[in-house]
């Protein structure tokens, strides 16, 4: 009897780490891959891409964007801020570093997705070919601009460029964060690009042809509406392509606090995004879309820390094939790790970092309740608090 009891309960942890198992080997062993050779731009005129920077109370943050976009556009490029629902100086700071502010207020329409939607329409009402989103608390590479100009003219119809956080304090608990950070916003595209797959929305430094906005209008209004709105891209038949050489790039909070929070939202959203999205995806799966399977994978799979723990009581239950499903699934994980660490700036001071994974892990679980609430669906735009501003 406890001998069956062990097997149900290794069934069951099988089950729920296997879709993150799945994910993690597919897009992981698809970075050995070469990458894919660009077609070459059309000669002519480059589409018009402006420049959307969805700002809620970043008046210390967002003139350094404006700079950063400024040097990588030139003069003639559109940097439209949407100061939402602030109250401080957001408006007045960007028009002072030379964006076009656009003042957008409206108690009703809480959240980042709101911001977004009002600044599309405003840019492609201005004549806009394409538009591109960068969060107010991020810096762009000098040649983003111009990579992702030149994507559209190839043919892309949606573009995301690569997208760090970096940690800008010794805490050893946010230089992991910005290890797994790294995993899932470079190791993850980057594979699915190489794959033939869509690579994802990542929330910041995207951009989207007025064509596609048209026909998937951005009406994504969860805590994680890039992730909302790719799966929408990807039920319609889109495909998301992945740009590593153009950056954006922006710090963790320095604050603890506003690191657990930002993170309990992150995933507390997908939570919700999973239960909301799952049936429909699975349906249009069913019916004969199987580009379907790896955001579906993606879109149900554990959090890596909560998946590394369940798999680690996995490994400790006295049934060898759970055993040697476990460890071969660690394994897996462990490739993942050492891969996002080599595409980061220090591969061997990282390692130094992994003996410290067991706190990590913990201090995640000890975040569940706040995933949970995340899970509600509600989108209000909480400021994430900073020590490091200007």
């Amino acid at each position: 009897m406890t001998h069956l009891l062990f097997i149900l309960l290794g069934l069951a942890l099988m089950a729920v780490t296997l879709p993150l198992v799945l994910e993690l080997l597919l897009v992981t062993s698809a970075n050995l891959l070469p990458a894919s050779r660009r077609r070459t731009a059309d000669s002519g005129k480059l589409p018009d891409v402006a420049i959307i920077v969805p700002a809620h109370n970043e008046e210390q943050l967002v003139p350094l964007c404006v700079q950063s976009l400024r040097a990588a556009g030139g003069p003639a490029l559109k940097i439209y801020v949407i100061a939402h629902n602030c109250s401080d100086g957001t408006a007045e700071r960007a028009r002072l570093a030379g964006a076009d502010a656009v003042v957008y207020n409206d108690p009703n329409a809480v959240g980042k997705g709101f911001a977004l939607r009002y600044g599309f329409q405003y840019a492609l009402d201005r004549g806009a070919d394409a538009v591109m989103v960068v969060d107010a608390d991020s810096v762009v590479s000098l040649n983003t601009v111009t990579a992702v100009q030149n994507a559209f003219a190839s043919g892309a119809r949606v573009i995301q460029c690569r997208y760090e956080m970096f940690s800008t304090t010794d805490r050893s608990s946010t230089r992991l964060a910005a290890l797994a950070f790294r995993g899932f916003n470079v190791v993850r595209p980057r594979g699915r690009d190489r794959l033939g797959l869509s690579a994802g929305i990542l929330g910041n430094g995207f951009a989207i042809d007025r064509e596609v906005l048209q026909r998937v209008p951005y009406d994504a209004f969860s805590l994680v509406e890039d992730l909302e709105y790719h799966l929408h891209l990807v039920m319609a038949g889109e495909r998301v392509r992945y740009l590593d050489h153009a950056f954006i790039s922006a710090d963790f909070p320095e604050s603890g606090t506003g690191e657990s929070v930002q993170r309990s939202r992150w995933e507390g959203g997908r939570l919700h995004t999973a239960r909301t999205l799952f049936l429909p995806m699975l349906n249009k799966l069913l019916r004969g879309r199987p580009r379907l399977i790896e955001p579906l994978c993606d879109l149900v799979g554990m959090p890596m820390a909560f998946g590394v723990f369940a798999l680690l009581v996995t490994v400790c239950l006295p049934v060898s094939w759970i055993r040697w499903y476990a460890a071969a699934s660690l394994a897996v994980v462990a490739a993942h790790v050492l891969t996002a660490a080599w595409a980061g700036p220090d591969f061997f001071k990282t390692l130094q970092l992994l003996a410290l994974s067991p706190i990590y892990i913990l201090r995640k679980l000890w975040m569940i309740p706040g995933v949970l609430r995340g899970s509600s669906g509600k989108a209000a735009w909480v400021r994430t608090e900073r020590n490091n501003t200007l």
